[in-house]
Formats: C-alpha cells, sequence, structure tokens
C-alpha cells in the first residue's frame, strides 16, 4: 500500500498492510530555508512532496486557509522593525496594533501585543469582524492536489473558534478571561459577531478541493477547560464535523497540549481524527492512558 492508502484505509475504518507514518516536517524545512540550506518557496513546491517521498514519509501538514479575509471600511498598516511584526487596523471606532517578535534561535514567533487588551477594545474588534468577508483562494488547493499524489492526503483549515481565535492569536487567555467575566455580554456579542464572520470561511473551506479539514484550534486544557469549552467552542465543533461528514470529508482537529482536561469532551464531538496527541513526558498523559480518556 502506499502512504495514501494506508491513511485512508484507517479513516475509513479498515485495516492498513501496517501503520502509516506520517510527519509534520515544515518547522524542519523552515529552519532549513532561513539558514539558507533549502530556497525561497521551497515549503510550497513539488520538492517539497519529493522531500517527503525520499524520507519515506507521508504528507498531510502543512496545510493552508482556502480563503481571503477582507476588511471593509478599515484601514491595514504592517511594518516591521527588526525581529518584530507589527499590524494596525484603524476603524472608524478606534484602532487596534499587535506585535509578534521572531525567535532565531527557535526559527519561530511569538505574540508580544495583541489587538484585543482590555474591555476597550471590544468596539474595534467588533466593527472589523461586523465588516469582514471571505473570498475563497483554491489555486493552492489544486495545486497541492496534483504535486502529492500517493504520497498522502490534501489538507486544508477552517478558521478557529472564535473563542480560541482569540485566546491563541488575537487577545491572549488572560485578556480573554478578564472580559469574559468583567463584561459577558458584550464578549458575547464578540463572539457572535465572530462566529457570523468564520461561517463564511468556514463553508468556503468545506466546498474546497481538500480531502481532509482542519479546525486549528492548537488547543491545551490547562488554559481552556470544561468550563470554556462547553460555553464557548463544543457548539462551534459539532455543527461544523457535521458540515464536513455531510460532505464526505474528514474533520481533523489540532491539539497540541496537555491532553487530560478536554480529551473526552473533544472526543465526543465527532471529529475523524485528534491530532496531535503528544505524549508523556512532554504531554501530559503516557500513550496507555489516552485510552482512557478518549
Amino acid at each position: 500500500m502506499t502512504h495514501r492508502e494506508r491513511v485512508l484505509s484507517i479513516l475509513k475504518g479498515e485495516q492498513p498492510d501496517s501503520l502509516p507514518w506520517f510527519g509534520d516536517l515544515d518547522y524542519w524545512a523552515n529552519s532549513l530555508i532561513k539558514r539558507g540550506i533549502k530556497p525561497k518557496g521551497f515549503i510550497q513546491s513539488e520538492a517539497y512532496i519529493r522531500w517527503h517521498r525520499d524520507l519515506n514519509v507521508g504528507y498531510y501538514l502543512q496545510g493552508y486557509f482556502p480563503y481571503r479575509q477582507i476588511m471593509e471600511n478599515c484601514r491595514v498598516k504592517a511594518w516591521n522593525e527588526g525581529n518584530r511584526r507589527y499590524k494596525e487596523i484603524t476603524t472608524p471606532v478606534g484602532s487596534v496594533r499587535e506585535c509578534w517578535e521572531y525567535i532565531p534561535g527557535s526559527f519561530s514567533e511569538g505574540p508580544i501585543e495583541h489587538f484585543l487588551k482590555t474591555e476597550a477594545d471590544l468596539p474595534v474588534m467588533t466593527y472589523i469582524y461586523e465588516h469582514s468577508r471571505f473570498e475563497s483562494d483554491y489555486e493552492f488547493a489544486y495545486e497541492r492536489l496534483k504535486q502529492v499524489g500517493d504520497q498522502g492526503i490534501v489538507l486544508c483549515y477552517l478558521p478557529k473558534s472564535p473563542f480560541m481565535h482569540l485566546v491563541a492569536l488575537e487577545a491572549g487567555i488572560m485578556s480573554v478571561t478578564m472580559i469574559a467575566m468583567t463584561m459577558p455580554g458584550e464578549f458575547k456579542k464578540l463572539l457572535k459577531v465572530m462566529k457570523t464572520a468564520f461561517d463564511q470561511a468556514a463553508r468556503i473551506a468545506v466546498e474546497s478541493p481538500a480531502e481532509v479539514l482542519m479546525i486549528p484550534e492548537n488547543l491545551s486544557s490547562e488554559m481552556v477547560g470544561p468550563d470554556f469549552f462547553e460555553q464557548y467552542m463544543r457548539g462551534y465543533q459539532e455543527e461544523w464535523t457535521t458540515r464536513i461528514r455531510e460532505a464526505g470529508k474528514y474533520s481533523f482537529i489540532h491539539i497540541d497540549g496537555t491532553l487530560a482536561g478536554l480529551l473526552k469532551q473533544e472526543a465526543s464531538v465527532g471529529f475523524s481524527v485528534l491530532e496531535a496527541l503528544t505524549p508523556h513526558p512532554v504531554g501530559d498523559l503516557k500513550w496507555e492512558e489516552v485510552i482512557e480518556y478518549a
């Protein structure tokens, strides 16, 4: 069997000839590009898939977002200062700014300033999503389908749930928790407006050429416990796993953090695949414990 046949057999509930071996080589590849060992554009090229083939690794990541966000009546300014990347969005009701800092030693970046800092930023964030729309961007998915062949499968992303989008990208868990506790009405209004916008993008993703679709929550249960999950996340996940299944495709969630606090809940949502289940000692569960939670 090929790498592709093995993973599809498991997704269909069948028995492959051996355990599929699929790896996410994206961070390694990015480090090679930064060091000048691989050329710019390597990850998007057919050579990237040949690299997987040479290493005998099945391909499924990285995927991409098959849509573009268009913010109407907003002015977006982006610039760099050294290792820091800034973006400022100005609206008729005010402006917000974020900053991400690149860390050369880890070939990665992280946020040091979020758009949503306090409750004073809620009107601006609400305005941005009230005036956001999404358009399809399928060109790369079609190209990837041609490139991948029997080496694996093509994956695209839906948006995160609005709550996790704020936690992971635009606010951080401390601001989210404080605003949710002190201004629950305004916070829920923002999430509702975000969901209306994200539903557009999610529909585009489901209709894309991708064979499998991921909600890339980047979830870790020491940050988001059962209460937040049930209140703000389950409904979005259940709605879109159902729609993905109805489209004849397979659904993934990206967890990639501590598992014990939410694995039972996520296993009950309806995803085809829970990814990635990082084991002890990096994660908080040993392999033999995972089945008890799932």
